[in-house]
């Protein structure tokens, strides 16, 4: 019989989840080894894909619950949160650092033992909440950098073959909050379960300088000209940590139990990649970015789910008067959904849901979530 850390059975996604909301789990597995996690994955093999759309995986795994919401009724199989940590180095070639982490190690204490290190290419990552393991999933990705960036590959259990794997940043093709993990979950059922991860940093002796400030409003605070060449946009690694902590931490993107802002899944909508030609009725001087071309050849732009909801009259606050004040857009940055203490998950999504409608209702353009949702709908 494995030693697995069990919990009782009354354990609640509320307690667990960033958004505090959420009913409770059948049995929920506290995994503090790799090999107590590998034989709960063990009893718990991929379902069909029809029984993993019916939300009928009897197993749901966890990390830090920054981006999860769960019906109140909670989930009637097993949890299995990750709950082992670990980060080791080791030198390769002149200046390259490869970087090990345990996926249950939380990723802002992995940047901040980085940064201290003198390691580049984390920092302007900081201040994000939740598991490392869950970091390549969406893509996760701040101040214009992205896990995909610094990944070299990742060791993960594959439910589908029962075995483990090592999948590259090339097998993990990555796109916008999007890779091959996300690709393969259906309805919350995740077919690779990561286990650690492998980041190349660079080394920077002396005064240690960040890898290159891709952001504008990142490089602005930090006193460097957006337009100089990336290689030049460069700020001490301490430095963009800290102003990155701050700038998050204004649209109340930084974890504070005691800051209602926070407690949320983060941006509650991606922002949305469309044609270029659907794009051309938005007001002059609506954010929009390349993003490449469709597959039929069309040129598409991304563009600002926060600024779609603040000009379809979503201001910060909104959808207080639609649940009773118990849940709302932030008050400090209008991507995020709110608890303001007492929410149930259904006030979470009825807020979400007006600020859908209003943005399609005003420039036609459907806004899509970005947290995984458990026996629940947008």
């Amino acid at each position: 019989m494995s030693a697995h850390s069990k919990v009782g059975a009354m354990k609640t996604f509320a307690e667990h989840t960033t958004a505090r909301v959420g009913g409770p789990a059948g049995e929920w597995i506290t995994a503090t080894s790799e090999a107590e996690a590998l034989n709960v994955l063990a009893d718990h093999p991929l379902p069909t894909e029809d029984q993993r759309a019916a939300g009928r995986d009897t197993l749901l795994v966890l990390g830090g619950g920054s981006n999860l919401l769960v019906a109140e009724e909670g989930f009637a199989g097993t949890v299995l949160q990750l709950g082992f940590t670990g980060v080791s180095a080791e030198p390769v070639g002149e200046d390259g650092v490869d970087v090990t982490v345990a996926a249950g190690h939380d990723w802002d204490d992995v940047v901040a033992w980085s940064v201290e290190r003198g390691l580049a290419g984390l920092e302007a990552l900081s201040g994000i909440p939740g598991a490392t393991g869950a970091t390549p999933v969406q893509n996760v990705g701040a101040y214009g950098a992205d896990v995909s960036q610094t990944l070299v590959d990742l060791r993960a259990w594959d439910r589908a073959e029962g075995e483990e794997v090592t999948l590259t940043a090339q097998d993990l093709d990555f796109g916008y909050r999007d890779s091959l993990l996300k690709r393969s979950t259906i309805a919350g059922s995740v077919r690779y379960v990561v286990l650690s991860l492998r980041f190349r940093l660079r080394h920077a002796p002396g005064q240690p300088m960040s890898s290159p400030v891709r952001y504008g409003e990142l490089a602005r605070s930090l006193g460097l000209d957006p337009q100089l060449p990336e290689s030049e946009r460069r700020a001490p690694l301490a430095q963009v940590r800290q102003k990155v902590l701050a700038l998050r931490g204004s649209k109340g993107m930084v974890l504070d139990p005691e800051d209602h802002d926070t407690w949320s899944t983060g941006s509650f909508f991606t922002n949305p990649i469309v044609p270029a030609s659907s794009s051309a009725s938005l007001p002059e001087g609506a954010p929009q970015f390349p993003a490449g071309v469709a597959e039929d050849g069309a040129e598409l732009v991304k563009l600002s789910a926060a600024w779609l909801i603040d000009n379809s009259g979503c201001g910060k606050g909104f959808g207080a008067d639609l649940v009773e004040g118990r849940a709302s857009l932030s008050t400090k940055h209008t991507l995020a959904v709110t608890n303001r203490g007492t929410a149930t998950t259904e006030d979470l999504l009825t807020v979400a849901r007006a600020a859908r409608a209003k943005v399609r209702e005003r420039f036609g353009i459907d806004l899509h979530p970005e947290p995984i949702l458990i026996g629940c709908s947008l």
